[in-house]
């Protein structure tokens, strides 16, 4: 058995990711959690632990609207702390450290009609200080990597799931109230929950190092996602295409219109064939996945 220490108390990563281990693998992972805040956990003993999973950050910031200072204090948190976590892992002889990084280093989504897809090759190129201080700590972390220390990258995209936070909650309310919803097609790449915590579970027992893109079986598709979340809520939602001059309308508003639609109708997808690896991780499929968040 494999003793993992959480970096980063009440998450919702980080709790998921307990929860999960407890039903499906209790014999193969054993879970402590460290708060980070309060900054006692530079004092805790890291060495008993094979594996440290590394979840404390900032995340969903205005990016628009910020102070200075609060652009350092993402640095200090998203960047400088998980470098301290990886250093103070890698001092205490734990073997393997597992970073979560975001899709957010590669930038914006593409603007509504045009397609971006991301591949193994293609570089990061963060759009604000947010998506920087994610791609700081990812370049940070890996140059700690060794033969004794085992350093594990995860670039997700959009992580959904019951409770969870960001943009899928706020699209899940508005299928459960709207009338009728454009007939826009784009195509983006999504995580659902339990399939994080299987891929998780996954490179934590067989020790896997590198960079990682985890995705779904399946892209999404934003109007598609709005028909299934009524559905499954009971609400009736017109799917129609005479709303789609709205949306062409709103393309040319300059400001934070323009912004949100292409950040919920925009396109951003992973190259399946990045995301295929020796072992299953998707294990629960997209249709499924929206009836257990609804549910």
């Amino acid at each position: 058995m494999k003793k993992v220490l959480i970096t980063g108390a009440n998450s919702y990563i980080g709790v998921s990711f307990e929860n999960y281990v407890k039903e499906h693998y209790s014999e193969e992972l054993d879970i402590d959690t460290v708060d980070m805040i309060d900054g006692t956990w530079r004092e805790k003993d890291f060495s008993p632990y094979d594996v440290v999973f590394h979840v404390a950050g900032l995340a969903h910031a205005d990016v628009g609207n910020v102070s200075e200072e609060t652009k350092k204090r993402y640095y200090a948190i998203n960047t400088n702390l998980a470098i301290e976590t990886a250093e103070k892992a890698k001092a205490d002889g734990v073997g393997q450290f597992v970073f979560m990084s975001s899709s957010i280093i590669y930038g914006e989504s593409a603007p509504y009609g045009k397609r971006k897809m991301i591949t193994e090759e293609t570089i990061p190129a963060p759009a604000n200080f947010y998506g920087d201080s994610k791609w700081q700590a990812d370049k940070g972390v890996r140059k700690l990597a060794s033969d004794k220390f085992t350093v594990t990258v995860l670039r997700p995209p959009m992580i959904y799931g019951k409770g969870s936070k960001g943009n899928y909650p706020k699209l899940a309310k508005l299928a459960k109230i709207l009338p009728v919803f454009p007939d826009v097609d784009n195509e983006r790449s999504m995580l659902y929950i339990e399939n994080l915590c299987e891929f998780l579970s996954q490179v934590m027992i067989r020790g896997c190092s590198g960079v990682f893109w985890p995705q779904n079986a399946e892209y999404s598709n934003t109007k598609e996602i709005v028909r299934k979340i009524a559905k499954i809520s009971g609400h009736k939602i017109l799917i129609s295409s005479t709303l789609n001059f709205l949306i062409t309308l709103a393309l040319h508003m300059p400001g934070k219109v323009k912004k949100l639609v292409n950040k919920a109708l925009g396109n951003m997808s992973y190259d399946r064939k990045m995301s295929k690896y020796d072992f299953d991780y998707q294990v629960v499929t997209l249709e499924e996945s929206i009836k257990k968040t609804e549910g």
